[in-house]
């Protein structure tokens, strides 16, 4: 294992069956050699910092019906909300005096918040916060929708591929979803210019090994700025909500395989590891993660915006939290940094 390990650090990439190798065969002292290599390559990129993006929930409203999603339309349980103009500019307020730099404007596909007003509020927030970045994550859309918010202002998009594998994607959404549009919308922001940040779900239902090595493969073809992952968690009102929650190892092994792929690669520590273990955060980091992302949404809707069953929305995962934050990332060595923390080219 460390044998590959190392290769992996050295060329940026396996084959195929030495990825399957190393995901099937990965032990405790594999992934404490395989976190140590990935720390040493984060801190060469970007030293002991780690940046932070300030959260806002738009909206749980969602036309899409993702069978593990707890926004899915069909969720009848689900409290609705959405947010007006003026209460997101509220949050952003809050966040530039914290020390937000970017702003993720994140909500499921509404039909409500049109492109006229996608647009508008990314020119209010640029407006009044021109030294911040905006990152969107709104779901599929149309190239000329992506274009248009772009053109407004909008610096970057999250849009998770969820599964390289067609057959795996239909298992996990109905019919009228298809990877293959999930494709294009992806390959479209990237075309158009956008910071692009895609990913997964480890242990989501019906997911293999291979499978997962197929995602390393295409992240690894496709590079983006950004990659977000974390383990799937259920939600009980879905059609999966009976399934188990991936595995926290396994995903912790995926971060730090991806940092040695795409060394300079923004990697959040996901709110999904926090809720799983009471250090995920941290350890998301010791796997090689530098981002994390605070919730600026206004409390009273924070805990509707339920993707799975016992979402981390208090204390360290909110922005209130920010010093409590900041206090057990200086504890493992690490340290918040005031910056839009863009994406750097290696030279």
């Amino acid at each position: 294992m460390k044998r590959l390990i190392d290769k992996l650090a050295t060329r940026r990439i396996l084959e195929k069956e030495e990825l399957l190798r190393l995901l099937s065969n990965c032990d405790q002292n594999s992934r404490s050699y395989l976190f140590a290599k990935a720390r040493d390559v984060d801190e060469r990129h970007f030293g002991n910092q780690i940046y932070i993006r300030g959260l806002i929930e738009l909206t749980n409203y969602c036309k899409c019906d993702c069978l593990y999603c707890g926004i899915r339309r069909s969720n009848k349980k689900a409290e609705r909300y959405r947010l007006t103009p003026d209460e997101v500019l509220k949050c952003c307020e809050t966040g530039h005096k914290l020390g937000f730099r970017t702003f993720v404007l994140q909500g499921g596909e509404d039909s409500r918040f049109s492109d006229d007003s996608i647009v508008s509020l990314i020119e209010s927030i640029k407006s009044a916060y021109p030294d911040s970045a905006i990152t969107l994550s709104l779901g599929e859309k149309r190239k000329a929708s992506y274009k248009r918010f772009f053109d407004a202002g909008a610096d970057r998009y999250l849009l998770r591929h969820e599964t390289a594998d067609p057959i795996h994607y239909a298992k996990l959404h109905p019919n009228n979803q298809t990877l293959q549009n999930r494709m294009r919308c992806l390959y479209d922001l990237k075309s158009i210019g956008y910071q692009v940040g895609t990913g997964f779900m480890v242990g989501s239902p019906y997911q293999t090994l291979e499978n997962l090595v197929s995602d390393l493969l295409f992240i690894q073809d496709f590079q983006p700025q950004m990659v977000g992952i974390g383990p799937f968690l259920p939600h009980r009102d879905t059609p999966l909500g009976h399934q188990t929650k991936g595995s926290m190892e396994l995903t912790l092994t995926i971060i730090a395989i991806l940092r040695l792929m795409i060394p300079n690669l923004l990697i959040p520590s996901t709110t999904a590891l926090a809720t799983i273990h009471p250090s995920g955060r941290e350890q998301g980091i010791l796997a090689g993660a530098n981002v994390v992302m605070p919730n600026l949404t206004p409390t009273s809707v924070r805990k509707k915006y339920l993707l799975y069953d016992d979402k981390a929305c208090t204390d360290q995962e909110a922005a209130e939290g920010l010093m409590a934050l900041q206090g057990r990332l200086k504890a493992i060595g690490y340290r918040i940094v005031v910056s839009r923390g863009d994406f750097k080219p290696i030279d």
